[in-house]
Protein backbone atom coordinates (compact mmCIF):
# COMPACT_ATOMS: atom_id res chain seq x y z
CA UNK A 1 0.00 0.00 0.00
CA UNK A 2 2.15 2.58 -0.95
CA UNK A 3 1.25 6.29 -1.31
CA UNK A 4 1.34 8.22 -4.60
CA UNK A 5 4.20 10.36 -5.19
CA UNK A 6 2.33 13.26 -5.00
CA UNK A 7 2.94 15.93 -2.26
CA UNK A 8 -0.79 15.35 -0.69
CA UNK A 9 0.35 11.92 -0.01
CA UNK A 10 3.28 10.74 1.57
CA UNK A 11 4.51 8.12 4.42
CA UNK A 12 5.59 9.37 7.52
CA UNK A 13 7.49 7.75 10.53
CA UNK A 14 8.46 8.38 14.06
CA UNK A 15 11.74 10.20 12.70
CA UNK A 16 9.77 13.04 10.65
CA UNK A 17 7.02 12.97 12.07
CA UNK A 18 6.90 15.95 14.28
CA UNK A 19 8.06 17.80 10.84
CA UNK A 20 5.96 16.23 7.99
CA UNK A 21 2.62 16.32 10.28
CA UNK A 22 2.92 18.58 13.52
CA UNK A 23 4.29 21.29 11.94
CA UNK A 24 2.87 20.93 8.60
CA UNK A 25 -0.63 21.02 10.17
CA UNK A 26 -0.59 24.94 10.13
CA UNK A 27 -0.10 25.41 6.55
CA UNK A 28 -2.67 22.53 6.21
CA UNK A 29 -4.78 19.89 7.72
CA UNK A 30 -3.18 16.67 7.73
CA UNK A 31 -4.91 13.19 8.18
CA UNK A 32 -2.71 10.80 9.61
CA UNK A 33 -3.70 6.74 8.13
CA UNK A 34 -2.45 4.71 10.89
CA UNK A 35 -2.32 1.25 8.81
CA UNK A 36 -1.00 -1.83 8.66
CA UNK A 37 0.05 -4.60 5.93
CA UNK A 38 -1.99 -7.58 7.33
CA UNK A 39 -5.11 -5.34 8.04
CA UNK A 40 -8.59 -5.51 5.20
CA UNK A 41 -9.95 -2.53 6.32
CA UNK A 42 -6.69 -0.80 6.55
CA UNK A 43 -6.73 -1.73 2.25
CA UNK A 44 -10.39 -1.26 2.44
CA UNK A 45 -10.40 2.78 3.64
CA UNK A 46 -6.98 3.79 1.93
CA UNK A 47 -8.29 4.70 -1.45
CA UNK A 48 -11.29 6.60 0.15
CA UNK A 49 -8.63 8.88 1.63
CA UNK A 50 -6.66 9.33 -1.49
CA UNK A 51 -9.46 10.13 -3.61
CA UNK A 52 -10.53 12.65 -0.88
CA UNK A 53 -7.38 14.24 -0.78
CA UNK A 54 -6.92 14.48 -4.93
CA UNK A 55 -10.31 15.74 -5.23
CA UNK A 56 -9.58 18.77 -2.70
CA UNK A 57 -6.24 19.35 -3.68
CA UNK A 58 -4.30 21.09 -1.36
CA UNK A 59 -7.02 21.44 1.15
CA UNK A 60 -5.73 18.59 3.10
CA UNK A 61 -3.04 16.32 2.79
CA UNK A 62 -2.80 12.93 4.14
CA UNK A 63 0.38 10.87 5.99
CA UNK A 64 0.77 7.11 5.44
CA UNK A 65 2.00 5.68 8.78
CA UNK A 66 2.68 1.87 8.78
CA UNK A 67 1.53 0.83 12.51
CA UNK A 68 3.69 -1.90 12.24
CA UNK A 69 7.22 -0.29 11.46
CA UNK A 70 6.35 2.57 13.87
CA UNK A 71 5.16 1.18 16.96
CA UNK A 72 6.37 3.90 19.66
CA UNK A 73 4.26 6.03 17.70
CA UNK A 74 1.25 4.19 17.56
CA UNK A 75 1.69 3.91 21.57
CA UNK A 76 2.34 7.78 21.86
CA UNK A 77 -1.22 8.03 20.36
CA UNK A 78 -2.48 5.33 22.31
CA UNK A 79 -4.28 3.60 18.81
CA UNK A 80 -6.55 0.70 20.00
CA UNK A 81 -6.88 -0.25 16.27
CA UNK A 82 -6.04 -0.28 12.78
CA UNK A 83 -6.73 1.17 11.08
CA UNK A 84 -7.09 4.48 12.78
CA UNK A 85 -7.32 8.28 11.35
CA UNK A 86 -6.27 11.28 13.73
CA UNK A 87 -6.68 14.76 11.95
CA UNK A 88 -4.13 17.23 12.64
CA UNK A 89 -4.67 21.30 12.34
CA UNK A 90 -2.25 23.75 13.64
CA UNK A 91 0.00 21.31 15.22
CA UNK A 92 -3.15 19.77 17.56
CA UNK A 93 -5.14 16.73 17.04
CA UNK A 94 -8.92 17.95 15.98
CA UNK A 95 -10.38 14.47 15.86
CA UNK A 96 -9.94 10.81 15.20
CA UNK A 97 -11.82 7.56 13.84
CA UNK A 98 -11.08 3.94 13.57
CA UNK A 99 -12.34 1.23 10.72
CA UNK A 100 -12.90 1.39 7.22
CA UNK A 101 -15.43 4.45 6.26
CA UNK A 102 -17.36 4.97 3.37
CA UNK A 103 -16.45 8.86 2.03
CA UNK A 104 -19.92 10.00 2.79
CA UNK A 105 -19.06 9.27 6.32
CA UNK A 106 -15.16 10.26 5.89
CA UNK A 107 -16.46 13.46 4.78
CA UNK A 108 -18.66 14.30 7.68
CA UNK A 109 -16.18 13.82 9.97
CA UNK A 110 -13.39 15.91 7.87
CA UNK A 111 -16.60 18.45 7.89
CA UNK A 112 -17.68 18.47 11.54
CA UNK A 113 -14.11 18.81 12.80
CA UNK A 114 -12.39 21.45 10.10
CA UNK A 115 -15.59 23.73 10.55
Amino acid sequence: MKPAASGLIFDANEHDFREKVIEASHAAPIMVDFWAEWCPPCHALAPVLERIVRHDTGQIRLAKVDADENMKLAGHYKLRGFPTVILFKNGEERGRFSGAKPERVVREFLDEHLA
